[in-house]
């Protein structure tokens, strides 16, 4: 994505009230940091007006390279801070898991980081942070995991019920399930043959895969024509409705409609009977 356009991107985010960012070390080998970043300064942001959220990547490495590669992080992010690092992915690399957030845990002790959260942890896993850090007199801030409604596992695996007990915020990515929850691709499935690889690839994006999800998209749309706004919108909506101050939703955009769209879902909240409807339409995929 060019510059501009990330640049415009973040403009039409803050404009809406977005004042979040989540980024990564592996997007783009800390582009999509510095892209971020220096969007944020060029539209005149200053540290400490938006919140910003990166992660360590943890494949073929061990915990010490998280401190390793704090510099660059703070390097690439600069002048903003690091307001939340967390462990990404939740697999692979070279040390535990308990190692992991030690090290994190270490680095909030020395006011590098200013909160610490990780990623695709188990209800298990989780506890586990939560120990570690609670020994530094430190909270786990936050779990970032798949949750939509086409992928509601964390309902049913112990995450979500953890996270509530222990007050640990879900960053819900994927919160429009790549896309299929726009209803584009039911509209129109010739739009799946420009679809690159992997989603190509996946089941949820074949036939069998539209059939199945189709009831949840003539659901978010009946909600969406009654409300004036996009289906999109209810989906995200439905994810901070359906858990209150437990779930955040981080959708991705790559262009300032699919930006200005996201931030509109800040204007309006679900009513009960909408959320019961939009929750029996998705039990399948729970």
């Amino acid at each position: 994505m060019p510059d501009e356009t990330v640049k415009d991107v973040v403009q039409a985010s803050l404009e809406g009230g977005i004042d979040w960012f989540d980024t990564a070390e592996a997007y783009g080998k800390g582009l999509s940091e510095k892209r971020v970043a220096g969007a944020l300064q060029d539209l005149g942001q200053e540290p400490g007006s938006v919140v910003i959220a990166t992660k360590w990547f943890p494949v073929m490495r061990t915990a010490g390279s998280i401190r390793r590669t704090l510099d660059q992080r703070l390097a690439h992010l600069a002048p903003f801070a690091i307001d939340l690092h967390q462990i990404h992915l939740g697999i692979g690399g070279f040390s535990t898991k308990r190692a992991q957030v030690e090290l994190m845990a270490e680095l909030a002790d020395e006011g590098r980081i200013r909160a610490v959260g990780v990623s695709n942890f188990s209800a298990r896993a989780t506890r586990l942070a939560g120990r570690v850090l609670e020994r530094h007199g430190l909270p786990l801030a936050s779990n970032q995991v798949r949750y939509s409604l086409l992928d509601r596992r964390i309902e049913s695996n112990g995450v979500l019920d953890t996270a509530r007990e222990m007050g640990v915020t879900i960053i819900a990515y994927s919160p429009l399930a790549q896309g299929l929850l726009s209803g584009r691709f039911h509209d129109d499935p010739s739009q799946l043959k420009r679809l690159g690889r992997p989603r190509s690839l996946q089941r949820a994006f074949r036939p069998r895969g539209l059939r199945k999800s189709a009831p949840v998209v003539s659901a978010l749309q009946a909600v969406a024509e009654t409300r004036g706004v996009t289906t999109a919108q209810v989906a995200l909506r439905w994810l901070v409705d359906m858990h209150p101050g437990v779930v955040v939703a981080i959708p991705g955009a790559s262009k300032v409609a699919q930006a200005r769209e996201n931030a509109g879902a800040l204007g309006f909240e679900l009513s009960e009977a909408e959320i019961e409807t939009l929750d029996r339409a998705s039990q399948a995929f729970r």
